[in-house]
């Protein structure tokens, strides 16, 4: 298996201590291994789909879908109809035989494979399945064309493989009962807002490491998603307010000149302008009327990862306008009028869309839209939003904030969520607390805020480098392990390398995989490469072992010609030790002790400091590394 020059050092370092005589070596200290790439990505590496720098290979590819939907909603029975055709395009170097399809909704059906209580459901009913016009028979015989679902999961064997650079039309005909207890989509008791996330049969990804990854949609592990255009229409009754991923293709046709005048105005200020007040909704208000008490909404959206609607004839709806540093973009908060600090959810969405477009990359998108009820939480979809539950003004910024960060991450860099849960939770906490700080001027990575570090070294802690639907049930390990402790880690990267090269290295890996698929390697070998630095022990420490951090000072000695401080490493997780001296007449002197030493095994390292009158010694003295207890870490005589 190739390896990366940087890190044979790392993988010979135990054999060299072997060779060191036993007295001499302190073995309670633990020497990370070097984190080489699985089979997949090694054979991705031979075809030149992917690099050891971490770029994307002069030979990657993804396979890309258009969707054009069709759907009815009927509040009144909670019954949502479609019917659908996928155009799906293989540009893999390799013919497929089959075709694999998300059936999500049938999590709902009776028997389902679940970590998360849901209403039981019919599930997704199926009718017609036709590929490129031609009918399929449902469980044929062995080696036939036909359909099968099992699950959650829809396979499709096609009359004829689809050649590389070919593509197959799939159409199918589906309806399913909107449930009211769903994980992250679903309507309520009094059917008063639905929102329609997972609701449509949606491709597999197949991908250049392992091909297809079809797995079973269980409730807790996230998604995985290839990048499509979609065209999408939905029918229901007049005086419902419809807000989707895309751009809406007919304002003429469903809302009032007096709204649709509204909102241009609100295009151009970034002040909040009321779209819709509350004694102003309904048909002929808020939207146009027809002869058969029915509107049809269009929208469209090209390269988004999956589409999202919103539905409800009680909102009321905000709008104003966001600099991207590039263009600008609408903002749109939907919310029942009675629901607390929801006025200010446009002017959150605002600041959101602005931070993170400066911190990160400009958000590419038309609009980005907050829309309020259903769920406990937050969930993101593409330019779409939903967020319920009591809120206070900080707590629905932070979730507000938190929603609108997954537009880069998964929404644009489109990692696999459910295997690897942390890949998109961690850097969207990461800015989540770069977010609240800025907003409201505060400390936002004081310890006592980070969850991590409430379970570190309680025994319950698992490793972030878990499939999202593998974590033990009823316990926090999966929120630590995929939000809070790689948000931690973040945060110690950047005090470790500064936040100009943290920041390029975000960038680059942002722009390096928009509207691709990257593994922890690539964004691992990303930040190796742009910071030029072999960070192997970094990552094996945080994100594959649950070690913990904890460095003391052990003595300090002043003499007339030197201070000299030892610093003490007392746990597993190696890390450098930035120490900083303050002396009498108020001059500090900083100095680092090297990773390099704990990884050689050592326990202890000396560092020098010119002479004088010590006051204080602290270590880590900007608190961005993880240490458990604090109290060691400063000195005073």
């Amino acid at each position: 298996m190739r390896m990366h020059p940087r890190r044979l050092l790392l993988f010979l370092l135990p054999l060299l201590l072997l060779s060191v005589p036993l007295a001499a070596q302190e073995r309670d200290r633990p020497v990370p291994y070097p984190v080489d790439v699985p089979p997949p990505f090694e054979r991705a590496l031979n075809l030149e789909t992917r690099t050891l720098s971490g770029a994307p290979g002069p030979a990657y590819w993804t396979n890309t879908a258009a969707y054009t939907i069709d759907a009815t909603l009927s509040p009144a029975t909670r019954t949502l109809r479609g019917t659908q055709t996928i155009t799906y395009q293989n540009n893999a170097p390799e013919a497929l035989p089959r075709l694999y399809v998300h059936l999500r909704q049938n999590l709902h059906r009776e028997g389902m494979i679940r970590n998360r209580e849901v209403e039981v459901t019919n599930g997704m009913q199926v009718g017609r399945v036709a590929v490129d016009g031609q009918p399929l028979v449902e469980e044929p015989g062995r080696g036939a064309a036909g359909y099968r679902v099992d699950g959650t999961v829809m396979r499709v064997d096609l009359p004829e493989p689809l050649a590389a650079g070919a593509s197959v039309e799939l159409t199918m005909d589906w309806r399913f009962t909107v449930p009211r207890q769903a994980p992250r989509m679903g309507t309520e008791d009094a059917n008063e807002v639905f929102y329609l996330g997972y609701w449509y049969p949606q491709m597999a990804v197949y991908n250049d490491l392992e091909g297809w990854r079809a797995e079973r949609y269980q409730g807790n592990g996230e998604f995985y998603m290839g990048f499509a255009d979609y065209d999408v229409r939905l029918t229901l009754p007049e005086g419902w307010l419809v807000t989707a991923t895309g751009e809406l293709q007919n304002a003429a046709e469903v809302l009032t000149d007096t709204v649709r005048e509204r909102l241009e105005r609100a295009s151009a200020t970034t002040e909040t302008v009321s779209i819709v007040s509350e004694d102003e909704r309904g048909p002929g208000t808020a939207t146009a009327t027809s002869d058969t008490g029915t509107l049809t909404w269009h929208f469209a959206a090209d390269r988004v990862r999956d589409v999202a609607i919103s539905a409800s004839d009680r909102y009321v709806w905000d709008a104003t306008m966001a600099n991207t540093g590039v263009g600008t973009s609408m903002i749109h908060a939907l919310y029942r009028p009675d629901a607390a600090s929801w006025d200010r959810a446009a002017e959150f969405a605002q600041f959101a869309v602005e931070h993170l477009s400066t911190y990160l990359t400009p958000y590419p998108w038309p609009h980005m839209t907050a829309v309020e009820g259903i769920i406990g939480g937050g969930m993101e979809y593409p330019m779409l939003t939903l967020i319920g539950g009591d809120r206070t003004d900080p707590s629905l910024f932070g979730v507000t904030y938190h929603e609108i960060a997954h537009m880069w991450f998964p929404m644009i860099v489109s990692q696999d969520e459910k295997r690897f849960t942390w890949m998109d939770e961690g850097p969207v906490s990461f800015m989540t607390n770069e977010g609240r700080g800025a907003f409201f001027e505060q400390d936002a990575w004081d310890p006592m805020r980070q969850a991590y570090y409430r379970i570190a070294s309680s025994g319950l802690e698992v490793p972030a480098m878990r499939h999202g639907d593998a974590y033990p049930l009823g316990t926090r390990a999966r929120v630590i392990a995929g939000y809070s402790k790689p948000a931690v880690a973040l945060h110690a990267l950047r005090g470790l390398v500064g936040q100009e090269a943290f920041q390029e290295a975000w960038r680059t890996y942002i722009d390096r995989w928009a509207y691709k698929h990257p593994e922890p390697h690539d964004l691992f070998h990303t930040f190796n490469d742009v910071l030029d630095r072999d960070l192997d022990w970094f990552w094996r420490g945080l994100f594959y072992e649950t070690w913990t951090l904890q460095h003391a000072i052990g003595d300090v000695e002043a003499t007339a010609d030197a201070v000299t401080v030892t610093i003490v490493d007392e746990d597993r997780l190696p890390m450098p030790a930035p120490v900083q001296v303050t002396y009498a007449d108020g001059r500090t002197e900083e100095q680092t002790a090297p990773v390099a030493a704990w990884l050689n095994g050592a326990r202890t390292q000396t560092l020098t400091f010119p002479p004088g009158t010590v006051t204080r010694v602290t270590i880590d003295p900007d608190r961005f590394l993880p240490h458990l207890n604090r109290a060691p870490l400063t000195y005073t005589p």
